[in-house]
């Protein structure tokens, strides 16, 4: 079976969105073991500790005193999602006009190989008004993550270059991931960065990449996970708000 996937796009995501909306917020992976499944990701660090970037195979903590913390491999994820993107197999457009978040988020999966399909996606480029956020470290007993993000640091950039980066995830896997598009940001100076809220596009270049298949990892070690008895009331209007 696993010589199926050789040539295969494979999106691995380590725990569920779901979970992690309950308060799972325990590493239970390795940034070592994450990154034998992919170059490219997001996701967040022990004790939700901050916003985890993954570019070009290179881990990153954005945490809420603003800095941007180069990752050694072994800290502890409790949510992550990566692939390996390939930019010489990834469509992509140039674009010189200037393009909001809103509209890329619109245009984008009339692009798409289908909406029913997974997508990694990156966009590389100069951008204004840039608004990104860190979620502060949380100590047990963990909150749910809509009252962790009750306290999150905001940061903003006027003008910055930079690298977008994330995940489109269809409607039929809300709950497993964020429907729609879940994206973070990195700068080139990599001194600015994290989960993305808003952003102006005004030159540069947009990749995305289908994946085939969706490989899904659980903290079968973790007794808090294989206890907790996770509700999908209101779960859906609580990822919006939190990650919007």
């Amino acid at each position: 079976m696993a010589a199926y996937f050789d040539n295969k796009a494979v999106l691995f995501q380590h725990n569920t969105l779901g979970a992690l909306m309950e308060g799972l917020f325990a590493g239970t992976l390795s940034m070592k073991e994450l990154l034998e499944f992919g170059n490219l990701g997001i996701g967040t660090l022990d004790d939700f500790d901050g916003e985890l970037i993954i570019l070009d195979g290179i881990g990153y903590q954005c945490r809420t005193n603003g800095d941007v913390i180069k990752l050694s491999g072994d800290e502890l994820v409790p949510y992550a999602a990566v692939a390996d993107f390939d930019l010489g197999k990834a469509k992509h457009m140039q674009t010189s006009s200037v393009l909001s978040d809103k509209t890329i988020k619109l245009i984008l999966p009339e692009m798409f190989a289908s909406k029913n399909l997974f997508h990694a996606v990156m966009i590389k480029g100069t951008f204004t008004d840039v608004t990104v956020r860190a979620v502060p470290k949380q100590d047990r007993p963990y909150p749910r993550l809509i009252e962790a993000s009750q306290n999150q640091a905001l940061f903003s950039e006027a003008t910055t270059q930079g690298t977008v980066m994330g995940f489109y995830t269809p409607e039929i896997f809300a709950n497993v991931a964020a429907p729609g598009f879940h994206l973070h940001f990195i700068s080139d100076d990599r001194q600015f960065g994290g989960h993305l809220f808003d952003f102006n596009l005004t030159d540069g270049e947009i990749f995305w990449q289908h994946q085939d298949a969706f490989l899904q990892n659980f903290p079968t070690q973790d007794s808090d996970f294989l206890d907790q008895d996770i509700s999908l009331a209101n779960l859906s209007d609580e990822i919006a708000e939190a990650e919007e």
